[in-house]
């Protein structure tokens, strides 16, 4: 479904909202509620320092490389960190020379290039994000030993408030403006590439039940599954889509039934 206002209104009305593309700032290139603080640790639970102690450990999507180093920092054998996107995995690599710990990390391109090797996989805000999913799943299950497991989160998701992450100016309103104007707005923006859709620009429309559904019809189970809600309140179980902060969850290779 797109949304109830397109064509020139549209685009208008989002530039008279927001004529800059001003998001709030994130000091250091870190969200507010995790300044300070682990990220990985607030995601999982300090559980995780033991689940990846003296394993080898991917990082599928690892941006500029913070959760990397703190792997390698909290006890793991080797960590691979996998980006597409070249600025941020030449961060990355600069990062983890910067940190001293070159001699365990490694920053790679190639989705396959931790084939059958790895024990355990983190992905953390990814999910909304990839092109094709289910695709991913399939590659996250190569890379993976028989016993190993995926450690998963990701949010907002698409109904959420903000779901529409860049182009949520203000509450819902990525399910308000239709996809070509949002589109055609961003792309005008100072310095912006040109985008064909919110697809090309990096927004899958992942909802929690999408999720479930391609976990479902792929070679992975939950092991654990958590819709964290906003505020941490309880909300009617038909309100989920809408008021879902984070999912975040624990796959398994799917046993299976001869």
């Amino acid at each position: 479904m797109d949304g109830l206002i397109g064509g020139f209104v549209g685009v208008q009305l989002l530039r008279t909202v927001n004529s800059t593309g001003y998001v709030a700032a994130m000091p250091h290139g870190v969200p507010t509620a995790y300044q300070n603080k682990s990220k990985l640790e607030q995601l999982f639970g300090d559980r995780i320092w033991e689940d990846v102690r003296g394993k080898l450990v991917v990082d599928f999507g690892c941006g500029e490389g913070r959760e990397v180093v703190e792997l390698a920092e909290h006890g793991a054998r080797r960590v691979i960190g996998l980006e597409t996107y070249p600025p941020w995995s030449a961060k990355a690599i600069a990062r983890i020379a910067n940190a001293g710990v070159a001699d365990r990390c490694v920053v790679a391109d190639e989705w396959t290039a931790a084939d059958g090797l790895a024990d355990v996989i983190i992905s953390v805000d990814s999910f909304e994000h990839y092109e094709n999913p289910v695709a991913i799943l399939e590659a996250m299950h190569r890379m993976l030993k028989p016993d190993g497991f995926v450690l998963a989160s990701f949010g907002p998701p698409w109904f959420h408030p903000y779901g529409g992450h860049l182009f949520s100016v203000f509450p819902w309103a990525h399910l308000v403006f239709s996809e070509y104007a949002m589109v055609t707005w961003r792309t005008g923006l100072p310095g912006k590439e040109p985008k064909t859709s919110l697809l090309d620009a990096g927004i899958n429309r992942m909802t929690v039940a999408r999720f479930e559904r391609l976990v479902a019809g792929s070679r992975f189970e939950f092991c654990t599954f958590e819709a964290i809600p906003i505020w941490h309140r309880r909300w009617p179980s038909w309100a989920r889509e809408f008021t879902t902060s984070i999912v975040r969850c624990r796959l398994e290779r799917r046993v299976r039934v001869e």
